[in-house]
């Protein structure tokens, strides 16, 4: 396993401890208790994947997770003390792929950071997309799952792989209307529960890389109380 993580976090108590139950897994760590030091790694180390507080000395969590998605697609967890709906819904638009409220279990962290690992590497693998029909193409949008990329009128558009996933399922099943229940159980392969807003803020960065309007987007619409759909 060479997997690189990077843990940011000013409470070296909760730092130490999670870094520890990831060596032991086999990860290799890199630890910082500054945000300054984390973009450094950053900037030097190929990452696999990232966890964030989002309480930092020098930089909020938000704004670090934000200059890293600037760059890099890997996956990013973010560690909050507050369970504000508003919290995780911000960390979730600037491109954070799943967030914990702390105090948290360790042994979950670990769960969570082998599903994103899990998730990334499936969807940026040739080979596991091999089998699959591959290209879509809708009013100048066109997506290809064989070579994970997507464009909009001829520019690409940097995706997560989550956000990648979320519009191929779309205009997979273009012209149906696809719960959020249904849109997280398939691309995030969990049980959704009530008031799970995590959909929505994926579906709100989407459209903001694609520069659709808010009110009347061109490609995925909002059937409200039901779902989403690619017309």
């Amino acid at each position: 396993m060479n997997e690189k993580i990077l843990i940011v976090d000013d409470e070296q108590a909760i730092a130490d401890l999670v870094e520890v139950y990831l060596k032991n897994e086999g990860y290799q760590v890199y630890k910082f208790y500054t945000a300054a030091d984390a973009l450094d790694c950053v900037a030097r180390e190929p990452l696999s994947l990232a966890v964030l507080d989002v309480m930092l000395p020098d930089m909020d969590g938000f704004t670090l997770c934000q200059k890293i998605r600037e760059q890099h697609l890997f996956p990013i967890i973010m560690l909050t003390a507050r369970v504000e709906d508003m919290d995780k819904i911000t960390g979730l638009t600037l491109g954070a792929d799943d967030y914990i409220t702390k105090p948290f279990n360790p042994l979950e962290l670990i769960a969570r950071t082998k599903t994103q690992l899990r998730r990334y590497t499936r969807y940026n693998t040739s080979e596991t997309q091999a089998p699959d029909p591959a290209e879509i193409d809708i009013r100048g949008l066109h997506i290809s799952k064989s070579s994970h990329k997507c464009s909009l009128n001829g520019k690409e558009l940097t995706l997560t792989p989550i956000e990648f996933n979320i519009l191929w399922y779309l205009c997979e099943h273009r012209g149906k209307v696809v719960s959020s229940e249904e849109l997280f159980e398939e691309v995030w392969g969990e049980r959704y529960l009530d008031n799970n807003n995590t959909v929505m803020a994926h579906i709100a960065r989407l459209r903001e890389k694609m520069q659709e309007p808010t009110r009347r987007p061109r490609f995925v619409k909002t059937v409200w109380g039901v779902g989403y759909t690619i017309e």
